[in-house]
């Protein structure tokens, strides 16, 4: 099922207190959040994700990643399984396990914007290359630095890339990655930001200068707030945890939400409160308070 239907309502006002209502949801990312640094879900944690469950509250896994990563949390899925990735691009049924993920929703970017995304920021930073994400495959730059888990399916310019008969031309578009050498991560952004305006949305969770670029008004926010719209869940019974700028919406949504110990300084503004970092397990702090006082 394809989705590009803005979601006008992920937004929460800024100083909203933050909701008391028993939650229905908890939404978590896995990068810095509910991961330890070493990419491992911790006992601790593990158990307070299926005491959630157990009590009746659905979990939900936002990522950037893509659908191909998750196998580090395919072994501690409950429930009805679903997560959010490529940052709100695609809904995907976990249950399946890695490599059989079966996807629910999708988002994508349109080519024409993301070749106009693209253009557009090389034209306010030179020197910008970039890789495409696909629901199935990576392509990149020969430029492009070797950054993730896998040798890309193609190697050519972003132009050949994201042409109409491009690779994978059957194939949604879920976002674009952006690198530049030397550019500082923040300022990277908000270049990014200035440049694209509303041809597409931009945002970044990694401590390089790596932007990610989805379709207008396509965020974890906006993808949460359909999902939970189709469940009769509001944001006020919404728990949110993050740690990264591809969070902010997302927290500033949910009617409770919690910035990480290690969270960059944007999220902590964002976030209706704060706990502890990841190694920590800063999530499961929170989610097992929260079961004592609605047990």
């Amino acid at each position: 099922m394809r989705e590009n239907d803005r979601v006008t309502s992920a937004t929460r006002r800024p100083g909203t207190p933050a909701s008391t209502l028993p939650p229905r949801l908890i939404a978590t990312d896995l990068d810095g959040t509910l991961l330890r640094d070493d990419k491992s879900v911790s006992p601790r944690t593990v158990a307070a994700l299926a005491a959630a469950e157990q009590a009746g509250i659905e979990v939900f896994f936002v990522t950037g990643r893509p659908a191909r990563w998750m196998d580090v949390v395919s072994d501690h899925v409950h429930g009805h399984g679903l997560a959010i990735c490529g940052n709100g691009a695609a809904v995907v049924d976990l249950h399946g396990g890695p490599g059989a993920h079966r996807f629910v929703k999708i988002r994508e970017l349109a080519r024409e914007n993301a070749l106009d995304a693209v253009r557009l920021l090389r034209d306010a930073a030179p020197g910008t290359v970039v890789a495409v994400e696909q629901t199935y495959g990576f392509h990149q730059e020969p430029d492009y630095p070797k950054m993730h888990m896998e040798a890309p399916d193609t190697l050519a310019p972003a132009e050949e890339l994201l042409a109409p008969d491009g690779p994978g031309a059957g194939e949604p578009v879920l976002k674009i990655l952006a690198y530049h050498h030397e550019i500082a991560p923040d300022d990277f952004l908000m270049t990014a930001r200035l440049a694209i305006g509303d041809r597409a949305n931009v945002t970044r969770s990694s401590p390089s200068a790596l932007l990610e670029i989805s379709g207008p008004g396509v965020s974890k926010a906006s993808t949460l707030a359909l999902c939970c719209a189709e469940r009769g869940i509001s944001h006020e019974e919404v728990v949110a945890f993050g740690d990264m700028p591809n969070d902010v919406e997302m927290l500033s949504w949910a009617g409770r939400s919690y910035a990480m110990g290690n969270a960059h300084p944007d999220v902590i503004a964002a976030a209706s409160g704060r706990t502890v970092a990841n190694n920590e397990d800063g999530v499961a702090v929170v989610i097992e308070r929260i079961l004592a006082e609605h047990g």
